[in-house]
Parts: structure tokens; C-alpha cells; sequence
């Protein structure tokens, strides 16, 4: 198959060319160790420059041209450009291309903390909706067509909307009903596909967005294929979208100094699935099946699937290479059930107060080792098993820290994400003063800067919106069960910054 950019990089290599120019450890001669090993010769050698053999991503007319032209042949797109700065960086150049200052855009509140950069740059006016909550696993599902339409009556002037689909449990929206809906009304549909980019290679998983009729979609190559981390597409198609713009955006946001290991993994990810993909995605496939059969036999272990959420809550399909676990019928939470597997050296994508995220892909299926890995996941998660050794005596010490910890994770399992109050915009916020103060005094206060819980890093609040009690309750919960804060300043969580007003 051909990889017109990794083939140029090969070309390159083979003139033994000595590199008088950047990068300065010159092929991993001046490289320290033990960096210099762990990398080895082959991969410093091609951390090669800007060299007119190699293209300019900025103005690309030869291998970097051809291999995004490739990229969006294999997906359907008008054009694809390659996004080195992860899909952040392609979220925030799709919300650019898009929107003038100033336009509305129907946001889902569960969105990824990058969207709300794209929004500052874009000086982009939000209008979120939250999707539907799935209580019985402390899930949200996705945004509807029926919310879409409301929105639009309620805000004709409404220039763009972006769904997250899939999320980060593999549900899917009912993109192609909704894009109808976004076009009808004379305004464009961009997706967050991050978690998608294997979608539409296989019958057993959801269409892609492109196939969907999305205007626009950034895809995280490396989260599912076989690209290196921060590789992302992005994705353009249609008339609703001028292509020069986007590529001028792009240009904006890049880099000048592109790391051709990163654009080259791109290259090659991309002609891996040209040529193998529905053989990749039926070895995904069939072993996120095993896992999810075996998981299936321990005692009090749900294991979502698609009768449980397909066809409410706005999801209209589910990645079945997502294996997500509810753990709320335990004594454990899912972050001490993830801390449990890291223990006996697993580690997952995911974890939150009751459920646990395996990400299967076709890397994992290779069947003696795949199985014997399974096995050692199910014998992780049987230590946790309530019904593993009910009669044993415990002390009563032992017994009150087990009561306590399970009053608090049945807090965590009855709250859903607080509704939000705007009061400022983003952009206002970004460039205005600020003071910290403690959490707990911070009601009626503008918040000024996100506060997420991490994993997956979607804000409970954002700037520009006002703390509530009810917010500073949730974030007391969330701390109590352990959950890394991104976002704000002082990651302990103990004061946050609010705007001065």
C-alpha cells in the first residue's frame, strides 16, 4: 500500500545526507542517555527537518500533499489535513473554520475540555444542551434529534452544532438524523469523532460521521489506530465549508517545526487500514467479545452492552470494542476496582465512581496471549467480588470504613452533573482579572477557569459560569472518591480562581 510520506522519510534516510540543520542531537549523536537506547537508531534518524524532499505541511504539493489526499479518499472527505497537535488542536481549527466571531453554536454540556479553547479562539457563542442521563450507570448518553430541534427553535440563528460521537463509552448519536436537521436549518454539523476513527470499516460498528453527512470531524488517529500519540485527521466535506479556510486555519494553529515521526505515523496508520482494515476491525471485534463473554460470568458485574442503552438516551449505536464495566452492585467503587487491576498490572482507559473502560483494538487480539490477559483480568476482579467469601468475619473497625466508603459512593452514584448558570463569556473571562478564593466560599462567584474530574476530562464547570452550592457538593463528592482534578490552578481543589467582578 502507499505511504507517500513515509516513502519520501525512506528516500531521505538512504542518501546519508549529513544533517547540517535542526534538529540539534543530529540522527541521535548528541542525543543524552539513556533516551538515545530506549529510542534507538532508526527512529532518531528520522526525526528529520523541514526538507524540501519531505514537503511543508503549511503549503503541501508533494508526499505530505498525497498522503492527505489518500487520508481523505479512505474516509470519504473533500479534504483532510493532518492535525500534529492532537485532535485538541483539530477540535480547535474545526470551531474556527466554521464560525465567524460572535456566532451561536449548540454545544453538548458533556463536551471534551478542548472545546471550550476552540470557543475562546473562535469568540464563538455557546448555547449548550445536556444529553440525557442514564441513572442506572451514572452515564450520559447523547444529545437527540428532538434537543437539536428545540434548539433551533429556540435559537433560529444557531450557525453550527457539535456532537461528541462517539463518547468515551462507544455510544453513538444519531448523526446522520441530526445532520439532516443542522442542514435544513442552513448550518453546519462538526463532530468530535476522537474515540471514532475506526468507525465505518466494519458492518458490526457504527457508521462514521463523514458517512453520516458531517461537514466536519476530528478524529484521534493514535486513540484507536496505529498512529503515535498526538496523531490526529481532520476531516472536511461538503460545500457548507470553505476548504482554503480551513487550510489557512490550519496553517495558523501548526507549528512551523512538524515532528515528521508524528506525520509519518499518520501516513502509515492510514494505508494499515486502506489495506486491512475490516480484518482489523473484525480482530477487535471479536476480541472485545471474548472479554465481554468472560467478564459476563462474574457474579454482580454488568457489562454494558446494546440492549441496555441502544435506541434511548440518544445513543443510536454502540462500539462493541468499548467494554465498559458497572460495578455499582459492589462494595468497591470503579476507581478502586481500577486501582485493583493496575495492581496486578493492568491498566485501563477509564474510570469513574461506578464503571470501569477497557479499549480493545486489533493491536490486543493475538489468541494465546489475549486469552491468558483476559483471564488475568477476570482473576483481578474477582478479589473485589462480594459474593467471593460473603461469610468472611470482619472486624468492626473494618466494617465501618467498608459502611463509610459505601455511603459515599452511593452519593456519587445519585448525583448527576449540576445544571450550569452562563454569566460571562469565555473570551471575556480568558482576558479578564481574576482572584482565588476557597471552594467553599466561591458561591455566586464567575468561575474562571474549568474544573474537570480526569478521566474524561469534562468540565462540571466552566469559565464564565456561576459557582452554585450544588456544584461545590459535587466536586466535594467527586474528591471523596478519588478522582484526579484537571483544570484548575491548584489541583487540590482547595481554592479556585473567579473573576473579578
Amino acid at each position: 500500500m502507499k505511504q507517500p510520506l513515509v516513502e519520501a522519510m525512506e528516500r531521505y534516510l538512504q542518501e546519508q545526507v549529513y544533517p547540517l540543520h535542526t534538529p540539534g542531537h543530529k540522527g541521535g549523536r548528541g542525543m543524552a542517555e539513556p533516551l538515545r537506547s530506549l529510542l534507538g537508531p532508526s527512529a532518531l534518524r528520522m526525526d528529520v527537518s523541514l526538507m524540501s524532499e519531505l514537503d511543508d505541511i503549511h503549503a503541501p504539493d508533494g508526499c505530505i500533499k498525497s498522503a492527505q489526499e489518500e487520508a481523505a479518499k479512505l474516509y470519504g472527505s473533500d479534504a483532510c489535513f493532518m492535525a500534529v497537535n492532537g485532535t485538541t488542536g483539530a477540535i480547535h481549527a474545526m470551531l474556527m473554520t466554521a464560525l465567524q466571531p460572535g456566532d451561536k453554536i449548540l454545544i453538548p454540556r458533556n463536551s471534551h475540555r478542548s472545546v471550550m479553547g476552540g470557543l475562546i479562539l473562535a469568540d464563538a457563542v455557546p448555547v449548550y444542551v445536556q444529553p440525557p442521563f442514564i441513572k442506572e450507570f451514572g452515564l450520559q448518553g447523547q444529545v437527540t434529534p428532538e434537543q437539536v430541534k428545540e434548539a433551533f427553535a429556540k435559537h433560529p440563528d444557531l450557525k453550527a452544532v457539535l456532537l461528541t460521537s462517539p463518547n468515551y463509552f462507544g455510544m453513538a448519536a444519531h448523526v446522520k438524523q441530526i445532520a439532516d436537521i443542522v442542514h435544513a436549518h442552513d448550518a453546519v454539523l462538526l463532530v468530535d469523532e476522537a474515540h471514532g476513527p475506526h468507525l465505518g470499516f466494519h458492518q458490526g460498528l457504527p457508521p462514521s460521521a463523514m458517512q453520516c453527512g458531517a461537514d466536519m470531524a476530528a478524529q484521534s488517529t493514535h486513540k484507536i489506530l496505529g498512529a503515535l500519540t498526538q496523531c490526529s485527521l481532520l476531516q472536511v466535506k461538503g460545500t457548507r465549508i470553505d476548504l482554503q479556510h480551513a487550510a489557512d486555519v490550519m496553517s495558523l494553529l501548526t507549528t512551523t517545526s512538524p515532528n515528521y515521526l508524528l506525520m509519518g505515523s499518520l501516513d502509515a496508520a492510514r494505508a494499515q487500514l486502506a489495506e486491512q482494515g475490516p480484518s482489523m476491525m473484525e480482530d477487535a471485534l471479536h476480541a472485545a467479545r471474548i472479554l465481554r463473554n468472560e467478564l459476563q460470568k462474574i457474579p454482580g458485574l454488568q457489562v454494558i452492552g446494546p440492549e441496555q442503552v441502544v435506541g434511548k438516551f440518544g445513543v443510536a449505536a454502540l462500539d462493541l470494542t468499548k467494554v465498559a464495566i458497572n460495578v455499582k452492585d459492589w462494595t468497591c467503587s470503579g476507581i478502586e476496582a481500577g486501582e485493583q487491576l493496575r495492581k496486578d498490572k493492568i491498566a485501563v482507559e477509564l474510570v469513574d465512581p461506578q464503571n470501569v473502560l477497557f479499549l480493545v483494538t486489533y493491536g490486543d487480539w493475538a489468541p494465546v496471549q489475549w486469552q491468558d490477559t483476559v483471564e488475568k483480568i477476570c482473576r483481578s476482579l474477582r478479589k473485589l467480588c462480594p459474593a467471593k467469601n460473603p461469610l468472611e468475619a470482619r472486624s468492626a473497625w473494618k466494617m465501618q470504613e467498608e459502611e463509610k466508603k459505601t455511603a459515599v459512593k452511593n452519593e456519587a452514584l445519585q448525583m448527576e452533573i449540576p445544571v450550569t448558570e452562563t454569566a460571562a463569556s469565555l473570551r471575556k473571562v480568558f482576558y479578564g482579572k481574576k482572584k482565588t478564593v476557597s471552594l467553599q466560599e466561591a458561591a455566586g462567584c464567575i468561575c474562571a477557569e474549568p474544573v474537570s474530574f480526569y478521566p474524561p476530562g469534562i468540565p462540571v464547570i466552566l469559565p464564565g459560569e456561576r459557582f452554585t452550592e450544588e456544584i461545590i457538593r459535587w466536586c466535594d463528592v467527586m474528591k471523596k472518591q478519588g478522582l484526579p482534578v484537571s483544570g484548575p490552578a491548584d489541583v487540590t481543589l482547595q481554592t479556585v480562581r473567579v473573576l473579578e467582578e
